[in-house]
């Protein structure tokens, strides 16, 4: 193991992310701990690298492994990423490291963050909790009309509760279910994903587009109505196995989505408008897939541009989902689909903003500026800035330019 000291330069802090302590889980370095960075001194021109992040530093896996997706193929990926760290340079401490993320202070010589994933493909489910299928049932009536949102949700919360959480899609009570809303001339075809056989999942976002933590997330300068959606994000191998998970924000564009759900992909992807990280915490004796079921994620959402003194506090618990992460795992991937270099899948979120922000009945919209922190004990914090995607920072490193970047290493 090397060490390469860039203790005694750049910011001492990322002033609107917060400080590093923050970023971690609540059990401190205890998890296997993955993300990527990007390295200013890797081959000629600089590059990606997965790391393990310790309480006694960042190292470098990749000697062993030039990729996240490499490491995720790993029989066991906790115990690979330690071992390789052994062997890998110390580009630092974390703190260090995070604190030169954002990119209004960012020292280009040193080290800073990205989204900890790479060559996975980029997938999200939607409507896999009861709170998230009727707002998307209000946006296909209103088609945007934040106004008629407001009476609408009310009307149907009277009619039908707020216990959708316990039904099972695809059950009997869930088909009864159905039928009693299309006979109340509520039908949607947002039900169909809600609580039928068959899950909405959807490519959020081009391989290795994601933005990291202490960077700008985009929503488009047309849309009048959008919000983010905190997520946990399951990493899964070219097998299917779920090897660890990530917090995501999959930033939506209500007004575009409610217009029409063929808008889907306008509403979704955009320039920054998937965020993951700031780790992946790989399963290992400290964390498995049934402490992914009992997470509690929340959502912070402060100020905007110059600070209009605008907070929102949202939680969404991961036992209230209506589809286990398992069978969403087994609808996006098997015989049906398979995922060469692995995959990501954002689970859903019951958070859908309703507080007004501004005017009475307008309901919560982003504007440019806002500070989203996504925090879960067990993965730390996700932390964003809202910008307009069209001034974020354009996403031009794709899988050409990685290949070409390892190669530049010999690390193909």
């Amino acid at each position: 193991m090397t060490d390469r000291d860039t203790s005694t330069a750049g910011p001492t802090s990322t002033a609107w992310a917060g400080p590093a302590s923050r970023a971690l889980p609540a059990d401190g370095y205890t998890g296997t701990l993955i993300a990527r960075v990007w390295d200013p001194a890797a081959g000629p021109t600089g590059g990606p690298s997965p790391v393990l992040v310790r309480a006694d530093g960042v190292f470098d896996l990749s000697g062993t492994f030039a990729t996240v997706s490499d490491l995720a193929e790993a029989p066991d990926p906790a115990a690979a990423a330690r071992l390789a760290a052994d062997d890998g340079v110390r580009l630092g401490g974390f703190d260090e490291i995070y604190a030169n993320t954002a990119a209004s202070t960012r020292d280009a010589g040193r080290p800073w963050l990205l989204a900890p994933v790479d060559l996975q493909t980029l997938k999200a489910a939607g409507v896999t909790f009861a709170v998230s299928m009727i707002e998307r049932v209000i946006e296909e009536r209103v088609r945007g009309d934040i106004e008629a949102a407001a009476r609408m949700r009310g009307s149907i919360l009277d009619q039908i509760g707020a216990d959708l959480h316990e039904i099972k899609p695809g059950s009997p009570e869930a088909i009864a279910l159905k039928k009693y809303l299309v006979d109340e001339g509520l039908w949607s075809q947002y039900l169909e994903v809600g609580i039928g056989p068959d899950a909405e999942i959807f490519t959020k976002a081009p391989t290795l587009a994601a933005v990291g933590t202490a960077a700008q997330v985009g929503v488009l300068s047309t849309s009048l109505w959008n919000n983010p959606e905190p997520e946990v994000a399951l990493v899964i191998d070219s097998s299917g196995r779920i090897v660890g998970t990530t917090l995501g924000n999959d930033v939506n564009l209500r007004d575009v989505e409610g217009r029409s759900a063929l808008l889907l992909p306008k509403a979704k992807d955009n320039n920054a408008s998937c965020a993951l990280g700031p780790f992946l915490r790989l399963f290992d004796d400290s964390f498995d897939l049934d402490a992914v079921r009992r997470m509690r994620v929340t959502l912070e959402i402060d100020g905007g541009e110059g600070g209009d003194g605008f907070h929102l506090d949202g939680t969404s618990e991961m036992a209230q989902i209506s589809r286990d992460p398992v069978d969403l795992v087994a609808q996006l991937t098997g015989p049906q689909h398979q995922y060469p270099d692995g995959a990501v899948l954002m689970l859903g979120t019951m958070f859908a903003p309703i507080v007004d922000r501004d005017e009475t009945d307008r309901g919560f919209t982003h504007k440019a500026g806002d500070v989203v922190r996504i925090s879960s004990d067990e993965l730390g914090s996700l932390v964003n800035q809202v910008e307009e995607s069209e001034r974020c920072e354009p996403w031009e490193f794709g899988i050409g330019s990685l290949m070409k970047n390892l190669a530049s290493r010999n690390l193909l």
